[in-house]
């Protein structure tokens, strides 16, 4: 389609010109996204939530990105088994429960158990691990 073309297409879309600084290698994406989500319905809620939940922490943090990785839900218990040693850690709403104390995150309750530093939720089982490629 023309540029022209593209600008009609914007303007069926969205009530209103497109602004005429927008290339046309800017609107083909943005028009394809908007038809596909008037075909296939837009976003789940949940997913539109958590997308609104990473804005606003992210213009109340000053710009500081917000990790991406979902969080535990509140009540769910992780187990494992580490050196003969059976280890389980609770989840609550503002850290996680391990033998008696509360910790702000799995990586220090992985440290504590094996004494190095570990990736919590790679320790969990909470992280799929990278498959290595062949040489």
């Amino acid at each position: 389609m023309s540029r022209m073309a593209l600008q009609e297409l914007w303007l069926g879309l969205f009530g209103n010109r497109p602004n005429p600084k927008l290339r046309r290698e800017v609107l083909i994406p943005i028009l394809a996204y908007h038809l596909q989500e008037k075909a296939l319905g837009g976003l789940k809620p949940a997913t539109a939530k958590r997308l609104r939940s990473f804005a606003e922490d992210f213009a109340g943090s000053k710009g500081r990105v917000t990790s991406a990785t979902p969080r535990a839900k509140t009540g769910a218990r992780f187990v494992r088994e580490y050196q003969g040693r059976l280890h389980e850690v609770a989840v609550h709403e503002h850290g996680f429960d391990y033998g008696g104390r509360t910790y702000r995150s799995l990586s220090h309750i992985a440290r504590e158990i094996t004494g190095t530093r570990w990736s919590g939720p790679a320790f969990f089982g909470l992280k799929k691990r990278k498959s290595k490629k062949a040489a």
